[in-house]
């Protein structure tokens, strides 16, 4: 690795005076851990309006136990169907709840009584957790009510669910350990992506084209100063993780930073194949961008992974990301050990060994 020390210096110093770009690597991913880690994505409050034609106790008992689900908050109260489908298409409400006039009566009769809820499907997570809740509201009446009629006093069959990790289903603990990947994803790409551009425009790519150094020096001496910002992003973001949202870490912090290293390797090195073949930073940005919409919709961050089809759950296995958020959540929500994440880790070093030979050949070419 001849001339490896050289340049790791020069980059080193070049990175320390570059104020600005220090600014925007330390606090553009706190801002943004900051920004995204206070969504609740536990849908509640969903504007409703209801079309009460009953008018009696058994509806409005009905209305208040829709309220009563923390998810149901109604906005106001309909004159007619017509008027309640208008608030839905208006976007003023996202659900609407219909009373028949003959409610009260079936009820007391013990037959069936229909009740109708409309649902806008235009945000598939609101229309889904509205869903789930309003047959949540009408089980709980069926049953109540059969126990009543059937003179029992417990059910054929009981669930004891569990939640494992994350009892209080708090969004934070779920959210922010992926979100540390796409962070690093969007702060160490881009950043490192800049490196041989850089030289190529400031016009210093051509004194090292004559001087002794070989690719794979020049590779690691570019690569290890922002191997080591990453590192350091990666401890703040943890630490705003734990003390401001309070997400705890139930597996080893010490085999979280250092399985952190690997991924912050196979990152930069994919900035570094970027930046290589770019001849502008506009250009290495916009190729930068690139890989971080796929690291975000592909990786298990916004959908599991078994929802994909089967050929891009193979394409999400050649992304770093799908690898470091395995570990992450696995690590910090469920208290994993290496011997469970052995398989991602192995992933992020073959990854990261493709991606050294890659920019390698890709500075031999810039050096030719």
């Amino acid at each position: 690795m001849k001339g490896f020390r050289a340049i790791l210096r020069k980059e080193a110093i070049q990175m320390a005076r570059d104020e600005g770009t220090l600014r925007f690597a330390i606090a553009v991913p706190i801002f943004q851990l900051c920004l995204f880690g206070v969504i609740d994505t536990n849908v509640k409050h969903v504007p409703t309006v209801v079309y009460d034609q009953s008018r009696t106790v058994e509806s409005r008992s009905l209305i208040r136990d829709f309220e009563n689900t923390a998810t149901f908050d109604v906005k106001r109260f309909a004159r007619s169907r017509a008027e309640m489908r208008e608030e839905i298409v208006a976007g003023r409400v996202a659900t609407a709840i219909e009373i028949p006039p003959d409610y009260a009566d079936r009820r007391a009769r013990g037959v069936p009584a229909d009740v109708l809820v409309m649902i806008d499907g235009s945000d598939a997570n609101t229309s889904g957790q509205a869903l789930s809740a309003a047959n949540g509201v009408a089980l709980s009446h069926s049953i109540e009510e059969l126990l009543a009629r059937t003179g029992g006093e417990d059910l054929p069959l009981r669930v004891f669910p569990q939640i494992l990790f994350n009892p209080d289903s708090r969004s934070a603990n779920l959210l922010i350990p992926g979100l540390v990947a796409i962070l690093l994803t969007f702060s160490g790409t881009v950043l490192a992506a800049f490196s041989i551009v850089k030289e190529r425009e400031r016009g210093t790519l051509e004194q090292l084209m004559v001087t002794p150094v070989s690719p794979v020096g020049l590779v690691l001496g570019k690569l290890i100063p922002y191997l080591a910002l990453g590192f350091l992003q990666l401890i703040a973001v943890l630490a705003i993780m734990t003390t401001v949202f309070r997400v705890p870490i139930h597996g080893n912090i010490f085999l979280l930073l250092g399985l952190s290293v690997a991924y912050l390797f196979a990152l930069i090195c994919m900035a570094l194949v970027v930046s290589a073949s770019a001849a502008t930073q506009i250009e290495a940005m916009q190729r930068a961008q690139a890989f971080l919409l796929p690291s975000i919709m592909l990786s298990g961050y916004v959908f599991p992974l078994s929802s994909l089809p089967e050929w891009l759950r193979v394409v999400a296995q050649v992304l770093p990301a799908t690898h470091f958020i395995a570990i992450s959540r696995g690590i910090i929500i469920r208290g994993a050990g290496f011997a469970d994440l052995w398989p991602h880790v192995a992933a992020l070093l073959i990854i990261s060994a493709l991606l050294v030979l890659a920019s390698t050949r890709a500075f031999r070419k810039t050096l030719a």
